[in-house]
């Protein structure tokens, strides 16, 4: 079976849902505060710091940490915050392995990515967002087409990730 040829549906897991998006961030207490500012976000748990140091190998010899989230020693602190029903937002921050790029990939780069998210005012939160530090890019109005109607922004937060406000 190739890439393009589809898995028989007995062969394919059942999707339920989104579960989370993930964001690394350098400063976690920060981006759990914009986040519950900005959108509401309430936490739902913490974990860490782990450290790969701490946590036995694996049998094949590699730490827990690169056989598990690809990262060889890694330190890191995670929390999953609830943005709404249906999807939630890891943040975490990594300790070590030094260095770290601290450039985000622009959303054209291969990794490159967005976080897309529904509010009822997109001007309304524009506002908002831009007065919490957010880089606020000028609102697209769609005149035509499957969107006809319809508004959205692009934005950064106050960490550097990509944002996309629709209504």
């Amino acid at each position: 079976m190739t890439a393009s040829t589809p898995a028989p549906e007995t062969d394919r897991p059942r999707l339920l849902g989104a579960d989370h998006v993930s964001f690394t961030v350098a400063d976690l207490d920060a981006a759990i505060a914009f986040y519950a500012d900005a959108f509401g976000a309430t936490e739902l748990f913490r974990m860490g710091p782990l450290d790969a140091a701490d946590i036995p190998a694996m049998p094949d010899g590699r730490d827990w940490m690169e056989a598990h989230v690809g990262v060889a020693g890694a330190r890191l602190t995670l929390v999953m915050l609830k943005l709404t029903d249906g999807l939630n937002l890891q943040l975490v921050r990594y300790d070590k392995p030094e260095p770290r790029a601290t450039q985000h990939p622009r959303v054209c780069d291969i990794g490159g990515h967005h976080l897309g998210l529904r509010v009822d005012d997109v001007e309304k939160a524009a506002r908002f967002l831009k007065a919490r530090g957010c880089t606020v890019m000028e609102i697209i109005e769609v005149p035509e087409g499957p969107l006809a109607g319809k508004k959205n922004l692009y934005c950064r937060d106050p960490f550097g990730n990509p944002l996309e406000i629709v209504d």
